[in-house]
């Protein structure tokens, strides 16, 4: 990077942060102006809670000014790129007071949480003409890419099923019952939140659509079922018996971020894992139907000792499959590996290195494609407000099933404008 292309202030995107939580403060904040200062320089950061902006500021780096209303925000800093990192169920109306501002928008998957705020998205971009981008960082990790490749090389035939389990650890899978995540009018449910990842990548990689959702879910580990209560892990009477103890004063991050802030708005980020209220499931179940005839058998685990996911496709021709490992019990590689096995010939393995950053590299891969202009896309791995909206109506049509009991069409929850066919 050179000092001219760090006085330019002209040739950089005029950015707003909107929510200062971990991941506005880390990936698009702290992370965001260390490897992309050249391009990007920060012309507001919005929250509703002014101390927690404050302190992500801080973390940050920046000096841009600190809003609290989006609306003024938006007419007084005037940025030509806004990044919504709030709570989903936010997502809707900031996304559209950027578009209708003039703004070009960056926004944390899930897009939004239920299928009528996805309409409005879909409207409110076909009547701006400006664009959404959905942070689909999983895309860009190296071996989905080359994954994505082998599946373009129509390297195992036709497909004509795909078999994809993910499991979440006790540390990450227990996070979204300490927050606000535990609520499904906040998060539309993991479904929605976590899911909507993984609908996302299966809809990339199948190049099709889902017509439908048959799914199940349980909660069987958090929530009711816990063997105590209290209130947060700070004031907890239980923390020497509880194995989900966490001291979030321990970390200066967290604390920064969401101890001391929270005397603002109350919004405890070590909520206790066993609260009665939590309303979504732990263990959930789907099988989704395709357009062009796969069907996809999916899983989610939220209180597992291992983290990472299997993931096969199964074809005319052979299989493709994987074991990516992120946090295990056991020594892993520093390196995924690829099973391609053919019916009629020898099986390959392929070695995908890990690349450095945040999700095996796709996260500095995703920024750069956003943020730096010119960059090809041959593998699709963009993903704008059609992308995320088909992948969060997946997981709206996998709740809706597991609430009435019977398989759901993405077509009758009505999240598509007319004109968008499914």
């Amino acid at each position: 990077m050179t000092d001219a292309a760090m006085t330019l202030s002209d040739e950089r995107h005029r950015v707003a942060l909107v929510g200062t939580g971990h991941r506005g403060a880390g990936m698009w904040g702290r992370e965001l102006l260390a490897g992309w200062r050249d391009c990007t320089e920060f012309v507001a950061i919005c929250d509703v809670n002014e101390l927690r902006a404050s302190h992500a500021r801080q973390e940050i780096g920046t000096n841009a000014p600190i809003y609290t209303d989006v609306d003024t925000m938006l007419a007084v800093a005037r940025p030509e790129i806004v990044i919504v990192c709030s709570r989903d169920d936010t997502h809707d109306d900031i996304i559209i007071k950027a578009l209708e501002a003039g703004c070009r928008v960056i926004t944390e998957k899930p897009m939004t949480t239920t299928p009528e705020k996805c309409r409005r998205i879909l409207e409110a971009e076909i009547r701006t003409g400006r664009q959404i981008d959905v942070t689909f960082n999983y895309r860009f990790a190296p071996t989905a890419a080359r994954i994505k490749q082998l599946l373009l090389e129509n390297a195992i035939g036709t497909i004509t099923s795909v078999d994809f389990h993910w499991y979440l650890d006790t540390k990450h899978g227990a996070d979204y019952f300490r927050r606000w995540h535990a609520y499904e009018k906040n998060s539309g449910s993991l479904f929605v939140h976590k899911s909507t990842h993984h609908f996302d990548l299966l809809n990339w990689y199948l190049d099709s659509t889902a017509l439908d959702v048959s799914a199940f879910g349980t909660q069987r580990h958090y929530g009711r079922n816990g063997p105590f209560r209290g209130e947060r892990c700070q004031t907890c009477a239980h923390t020497g018996a509880c194995d989900f103890y966490l001291d979030i004063r321990k970390d200066p991050w967290l604390t920064a971020l969401y101890d001391e802030p929270a005397e603002v708005d109350g919004y405890f980020r070590d909520g206790c894992v066993y609260r009665e209220d939590i309303d979504i499931p732990d263990t959930m179940t789907a099988m989704l139907r395709y357009e062009n005839g796969v069907i996809a058998s999916y899983s989610l685990n939220t209180f597992m000792p291992i983290e990472g996911h299997h993931l096969a496709f199964n074809g005319t021709k052979g299989r493709i499959e994987i074991r990516q490992y992120e946090r295990q019990a056991f020594e892993v590689p520093d390196h995924d590996e690829i099973m391609l096995m053919r019916n009629f010939g020898k099986a390959e393995r392929i070695r995908v290195p890990h690349a450095s950053g945040g999700h095996f590299g796709g996260d500095d891969r995703l920024r750069d494609m956003l943020l730096r202009p010119g960059l090809k896309d041959p593998l699709g791995q963009r993903a704008g407000a059609l992308a995320g909206a088909m992948s969060m109506l997946c997981g709206a049509a996998a709740m809706a099933s597991v609430k009435q009991g019977r398989p759901i069409t993405l077509k009758e929850l009505g999240g598509l404008p007319d004109g968008i066919q499914i």
